[in-house]
């Protein structure tokens, strides 16, 4: 299946020529999985493009990763972001910076005073699909360990802070839009991306606007990395959510005076003690009680008592029932004239799989079969959450995720590094499928 703009088929004929004069050279790359075969004739050049891509792509990495941008790190997150937006403006799109207003900020508890800003562009083609792309530009780590993990290649593999999560996705998908344009394909109506900058802290800014643009465009493709024991895309990731239960009593001397006290503590017990089956594990639900913090000084009746959970779930709805249950339960009080209020903090929601995202899934196994690859669609979540979840919670439009390179050492003290050789399939894998649902290949997937 040929995916070059039928508009222009002396350029078609160029690019296509070019193509196949790389393809050989491709094949000689030290990065080259042994598994790998020629893919059928018509993808060719798109194949030899997605090879001959590597050496920018880590150049691009070399230059994500050497800027530190930690998610409260807003001089870094701004600086990045320039890169990133000046890279695609390069490119031809219509980019901008988008601040989240304060009406459409989900402050938590570990909310940074002005979160990163996320880069947005928009491409036009001359088709009537639409198609979203997202990455994310901050990391887990505060300014000062770059120099404890530098970026440098060593055999297949490039190293550096942040590179896995999610600093391949930013180049992956820069990348991916390069060699589009680049091979003229434009059978696309809108290709936009965007990347945020407030990932790593359940996207208080940002989970708005990925919402919005899931529901405005009709696939949706995310670009955090895939594993490097597994090559895999994911239709489904965890929600994760975190309660946080707060007694209130009264202090008076523990020796003196005990009984004039409301003992915060006691009260803590009690409710815990009611709200330890929370847990629903043939649902996916998991719901476990793992801080608590009670009591000023040893001889004083403890005022206040706090606790939180950690909390793990499957599917949209079970939020709300959870939030109903802890709210009915903690009306039953040990003490009276104690108070109790439990608040349920929505960190992020999970990516149920679709029906829609199966059949983008098997298209995009079939991709990998022809260059003599094994893909895994994963449709039970690994634990963690990330934004694509966000980007489905108002569409039926299919949302993949895992469109990232092989990587390991997210959140770790391990010394972070990607696949080099996973570059050319990953690449050529996120061009197919693109161009594929662009032009009404990928069946049954609307």
């Amino acid at each position: 299946m040929n995916l070059m703009n039928p508009c222009s088929r002396s350029a078609t004929r160029r690019a296509a020529l070019l193509g196949l004069s790389l393809l050989a050279a491709s094949w000689l790359s030290p990065a080259a999985r042994a598994d790998t075969v020629a893919p059928p004739a018509a993808q060719a050049p798109l194949w030899a493009a997605a090879g001959q891509e590597q050496p920018a792509l880590l150049e691009t990495l070399r230059a994500l990763v050497n800027i530190e941008s930690g998610s409260s790190d807003r001089e870094g997150l701004d600086q990045i972001s320039e890169l990133i937006a000046a890279r695609l403006r390069e490119l031809g799109g219509e980019v901008n910076f988008i601040e989240a207003a304060p009406t459409d900020l989900y402050r938590m508890e570990d909310t940074p005073p002005r979160p990163g800003r996320m880069v947005h562009a928009v491409f036009k083609g001359s088709g009537q699909r639409r198609i979203l792309l997202i990455a994310h530009m901050d990391t887990v780590y505060p300014r000062g360990m770059l120099a404890q993990q530098p970026y440098r290649v060593e055999g297949n593999r490039a190293y550096g802070l942040g590179i896995a999560d999610d600093k391949q996705g930013v180049a992956t998908v820069l990348h991916t839009v390069a060699l589009l344009k680049r091979l003229g394909v434009q059978s696309y109506g809108q290709l936009t991306v965007l990347i945020n900058g407030d990932e790593e802290i359940s996207s208080p800014a940002s989970r708005k606007t990925l919402a919005r643009l899931g529901r405005e465009h009709d696939l949706v493709l995310s670009y955090e990395a895939t594993r490097v024991g597994g090559d895999k895309l994911s239709l489904a990731t965890s929600g994760i959510a975190m309660a946080s239960l707060k007694v209130v009593g009264r202090a008076s001397h523990a020796g003196g005076a005990p009984e004039a006290g409301i003992n915060a503590l006691y009260e803590l017990s009690h409710q815990l003690l009611q709200l330890r089956d929370l847990s629903v594990p043939e649902r996916g639900l998991k719901v476990n009680w793992t801080l608590a913090k009670a009591g000023v000084v040893r001889n004083m009746i403890p005022p206040e008592a706090s606790a939180q959970a950690d909390v793990r779930l499957l599917r949209v709805s079970d939020l709300q029932a959870l939030d109903s249950q802890l709210q009915s339960r903690i009306q039953r009080h040990l003490l009276p004239g104690s108070e109790v209020s439990v608040t349920l903090e929505n960190r992020r929601p999970p990516l149920e799989p679709s029906d829609a995202a199966r059949r983008v899934g098997a298209h995009a196994q079939q991709i990998y079969r022809e260059i003599g690859h094994t893909l895994q669609i994963d449709d039970r979540p690994e634990g963690g959450g990330t934004d694509a979840a966000f980007a489905a919670l108002e569409t039926r439009a299919p949302v993949l995720e895992r469109l990232g390179l092989q990587g390991f050492g997210a959140h770790s003290d391990k010394a972070e590094y990607v696949l080099l050789d996973s570059i050319q399939p990953r690449l050529y894998l996120g061009l197919r499928l693109i161009g594929d649902f662009a032009a009404g290949r990928v069946a049954g997937a609307d």
